[in-house]
């Protein structure tokens, strides 16, 4: 016999599995997709648990939000205009299931080449080692002027950039969200940290126009999140920091200043989930009221496939 103790079994307490109160039931798993599936069907059939079942809530709030007339807000960064998902965007505030939407610098940049020249992201890596990276005049005169004239006259940064593209008659003018935005007539609001932007870097960057023009924008977002209570849905898709920390301040602000800012939605779509739009946006903003939802996966793939959630759901 060896040395050492060995716990017996003889005296183990057991249960049915059959009795048992279990989180997985066969009620919840998908329909196998067939040939000639209907995006209603398909949205049906996915699974009834987990992402799946909380991508069809989150769809469901944004429908409701419409129908109640509460905001829907869409914070994003610039990987989601590079991703080529501003049409998916522009297609759901054009319906009226966005109300306002919100970016970093780096967004309304990508958003204006495409709309002026139909491209943009440069190789970085490759311009990086000559020191020509971020050097494009055009680009800088762009965004530059948008933020002088955005203090000029008063204007948000977004507000303004959008003026200026439909102004201009850019040739691609029809699929940019600044200017789209501007047409529909709703905000479009630019959240700049100063030195972030390839635009900063150009000898035409006025630090006190881009930021009088984005402290604008930062209360027109607050104005927005003001209203979010009840109903409302704000979802952060693709920004790690910008964004989230942007919302929680004007959340803070908001509340401080008298407005009941309670039992709304929060969402974070990425394809990383981080630790600050985790915690600034889905955790802390409702944690006495409302619900937030984390959902993971490229953007090319998520945000069409949340719209057409939308649609279904409002169907």
């Amino acid at each position: 016999m060896g040395r050492f103790h060995e716990l017996g079994f003889s005296n183990v307490s057991t249960y049915k599995a059959s009795e048992r109160l279990s989180k997985v039931q066969t009620a919840f798993e998908g329909t196998p997709p067939y040939k000639g599936m209907s995006m209603q069907s398909f949205l049906a059939g996915l699974p009834k648990i987990l992402k799946a079942h909380d991508l069809k809530l989150v769809a469901k709030a944004i429908a409701e939000a419409k129908e109640n007339h509460r905001p829907v807000i869409v914070m994003f960064g610039g990987h989601v205009v590079k991703c080529c998902c501003v049409p998916s965007l522009l297609d759901l505030a054009s319906n009226g299931f966005i109300t306002h939407f919100a970016s970093n610098g780096s967004a309304a940049i990508h958003d204006a080449e495409l709309a002026a020249w139909g491209q943009t992201s440069e190789d970085v890596a490759a311009q990086l080692e000559d020191g020509s990276f971020g050097m494009a005049s055009d680009t800088a005169e762009l965004l530059n002027s948008a933020a002088r004239r955005a203090s000029t006259h008063q204007e948000g940064f977004g507000e303004a950039l959008g003026g200026m593209l439909l102004e201009r008659k850019v040739p691609f003018v029809h699929r940019s969200l600044a200017a789209q935005s501007s047409r529909l007539g709703i905000p479009y609001t630019i959240h700049v940290a100063l030195g972030t932007d390839i635009v900063h870097q150009h000898p035409d960057a006025d630090g006190a126009s881009i930021g009088d023009a984005s402290m604008r924008d930062f209360r027109i977002l607050a104005g927005s999140v003001a209203g979010l209570g009840d109903g409302g849905v704000v979802l952060n898709i693709g920004s790690s920091v910008i964004m989230p920390e942007v919302f929680l301040k004007t959340l803070a602000l908001a509340r401080n200043t008298g407005h009941a800012v309670k039992y709304f939605v929060t969402v974070n779509m990425d394809m990383i989930q981080h630790y600050r739009p985790v915690a600034n946006v889905v955790t802390r903003p409702v944690l006495h009221g409302g619900s937030g939802y984390s959902i993971t996966g490229h953007h090319e793939i998520m945000i069409p496939l949340l719209a057409a959630a939308i649609y279904e759901e409002n169907a």
